[in-house]
């Protein structure tokens, strides 16, 4: 697919960038103070997505696009008809492609759909895979729906960037995974400091050989020192945020691997604000008899009764029973973090993966 270049006259982009273009209108004040999703259609001028430019940069010579002023208009593809609110809350409810004169720098992009089904107000991530024809994929894309209110639909649009000329066409749009922690139990690695005081959040961690490697963070973000003394606390739950109780959990990871960063006995850490600490987990996700194991959740209380963080490290545990964690240690490579304001990733912001050597 060859990408043409999108073009509009100088003096028109000037001022057409100068309008906001997002998936939704602003977002309103439902009952209690929670956020609710825009119910009326969206109209195809607003469909190009946040942080895709409604008209893209204007061309060199200050030369209009042929055929005049873009558009604005995307060419709708078609999707699956769902009835309901799809698998585990979610759906792609349109698809559309944005050609050279549509005025928007994304290539294609795709109406969401979320439903809270839960009793509280959750915040989910929905990973999109675009595809083509014949149903393989092209990109996957993550959206982000935040403090999603019990029995709300809300919607959103994600979008793809310009793929390479040799990229092939996307016919259709599907959600691969939806993964929902509650609002009041997100993880955060920066922005405003939670009521507890701390950013409790996982990397994305590292794998060889049927290893599994990941490391829980806390971050001192409030103005005391936090003490810690011990080992996080961990309830592991199933995609339906049932606890799993086949897994032994065990104190210390040498049992599991060597020199996995969660060796060692405890002892007591005090973090001055701004300063954080780590501990590691390991696992393994080999396959025995019986049933494998897989708990995309996790539910961690920094000490005893802390307030509760939902991580979401995606434990692929295999027939092993077992998951590793490491004591708290303090991280010396990660002085002031979290004493910024960048908006918080809610589910499993990355972070730098621990080093893992070969098992």
């Amino acid at each position: 697919m060859t990408a043409t270049p999108r073009t509009v006259p100088a003096v028109l982009a000037g001022v057409l960038l100068l309008a906001a273009c997002g998936s939704e209108r602003p977002s309103q004040e439902g009952d209690a103070g929670q956020t609710r999703g825009v119910d009326a259609p969206v109209k195809a001028e607003a469909l190009c997505p946040s942080g895709f430019l409604q008209y893209g940069s204007p061309p060199p010579t200050g030369e209009p696009a042929a055929g005049g002023r873009p558009s604005g208009t995307p060419t709708p593809l078609p999707v699956p008809s769902l009835d309901g609110p799809g698998e585990n809350g979610a759906k792609v409810t349109g698809l559309y492609s944005w050609g050279p004169d549509s005025g928007c720098s994304a290539e294609y992009s795709a109406d969401l759909e979320v439903t809270n089904r839960h009793k509280e107000a959750a915040t989910y991530t929905v990973t999109i895979g675009f595809l083509t024809g014949s149903g393989g994929a092209v990109d996957n894309v993550e959206a982000i729906v935040e403090s999603v209110a019990p029995g709300r639909t809300v919607k959103r649009s994600v979008a793809m960037s310009q793929l390479p000329a040799q990229a092939p066409d996307v016919s259709g749009a599907e959600v691969l995974k939806v993964r929902s922690v509650p609002t009041d139990e997100a993880s955060s690695a920066s922005g405003p400091c939670p009521a507890s005081g701390v950013h409790v959040y996982a990397d994305q961690g590292d794998a060889a050989l049927g290893l599994r490697v990941l490391g829980l963070h806390l971050v001192n973000c409030g103005t005391q020192p936090y003490r810690l003394n011990g080992y996080p606390e961990l309830e592991l739950l199933d995609e339906d945020h049932d606890s799993v109780d086949s897994v032994r959990i065990l104190q210390g990871t040498d049992r599991i691997g060597m020199a996995t960063g969660g060796e060692g006995s405890p002892r007591p850490v005090v973090l001055q604000p701004g300063e954080a600490a780590r501990a590691g987990l390991a696992w393994r996700n080999t396959t025995g008899a019986g049933d494998a194991v897989n708990a995309p959740y996790a539910r961690v209380r920094a000490k005893p009764g802390a307030r509760p963080v939902m991580v979401v490290p995606e434990f692929d545990l295999g027939t092993t029973g077992r998951l590793g964690v490491g004591p708290w240690k303090k991280d010396e490579t990660n002085p002031g973090a979290g004493t910024g304001t960048a908006r918080p990733q809610p589910l499993s912001p990355s972070a730098v993966p621990p080093t893992l050597p070969s098992p």
